[in-house]
């Protein structure tokens, strides 16, 4: 965050460096940024980017609850074991407890990711919206008389401009950034994590069907029913199996839930700060 200020305060001060050329380039922004309010494109571009993002917080999010429903079931299968006759039924996938716990709260903030990208639809198509590029248009000619007569802005009128210019840019740019920096920082390990709690989901998923079978068999003859009352399954292994998919998927879990908070999060709001603290200084230093 320091290293940002003080980027945007060197670029500030560069800007102060000539007051004429100053002057001459907060005019030319507030121009052009008067006459791409009124261009779709990059509307359309920062929903496109939405778009994918909210579809792939939706199939984790799925993910998330089949894995959920496999672990919930591992924990109510039980092993039946008759040494010598004797019963004793274990419930190995009871250790799956905290996992499953992860898993839900996991689940719950993939439903907010989702909820989150569609906000930020919203926020476009308002941002969009023919008044909002009237009300900025307006403002921005205002604004560059007020610069090119070097007359002092009154501080509410420098409030409405930065909030007009944050309503109807910052939003999709924002956007655009932080699908950048996933697609740049975070999708290579996203797509490993997500394959991953997939591949765990179906791995349990099968050890439970192959137990709730084992627990289940079909018609058997008198002989078959001794020898498997006197054969021991292997519940050690099958407990190690099933703690080492579940250990897994909770990496996979962890890296998913940074890359999800720091796409709809973290990035937007540093964008959204570096870009409000920019056109902050630039409007102040031209003028006050």
């Amino acid at each position: 965050m320091r290293k940002l200020a003080h980027a945007a305060e060197i670029i500030a001060y560069a800007l102060k460096m000539s007051s004429p050329h100053h002057r001459l380039l907060i005019i030319l922004a507030l121009l052009a940024s008067a006459a791409l309010a009124w261009l779709p494109q990059l509307d359309a571009m920062a929903s496109a980017r939405v778009d994918a993002g909210l579809k792939r917080a939706l199939i984790t999010f799925a993910t998330a609850r089949t894995l959920n429903a496999v672990i919930s079931t591992l924990q109510e299968t039980t092993v039946s074991l008759q040494p010598l006759g004797v019963g004793l039924t274990l419930a190995p996938g009871q250790a799956l407890d905290p996992i499953n716990d992860l898993i839900e709260q996991f689940s719950t903030l993939m439903l907010g990711a989702s909820v989150s990208f569609g906000v930020q639809k919203v926020l476009i198509s308002l941002g969009g919206n023919a008044w909002v590029s009237a009300a900025l248009t307006l403002m921005a000619f205002g604004t560059g008389w007020a610069v090119w007569q070097r007359r002092r802005l009154p501080g509410y009128a420098r409030t409405l401009l930065i909030a007009l210019l944050v309503l109807r840019f910052a939003v999709p740019l924002t956007i655009l950034g932080s699908d950048l920096a996933f697609r740049h920082l975070l999708a290579d390990n996203y797509q490993a994590s997500q394959q991953g709690i997939a591949n765990t989901a179906g791995e349990l998923g099968r050890q439970a069907a192959s137990v709730q079978q084992a627990n289940a068999p079909a018609t058997e003859s008198a002989f078959d029913k001794l020898k498997r009352a006197a054969t021991l399954p292997d519940v050690r292994a099958y407990a190690e199996r099933m703690q080492l998919a579940a250990d897994k998927a909770v990496s996979d879990v962890v890296n998913l839930i940074v890359a999800f908070l720091l796409q709809t999060l973290v990035f937007p709001l540093l964008l959204l700060w570096l870009l409000l603290r920019l056109a902050n200084m630039a409007l102040r230093s031209a003028t006050d």
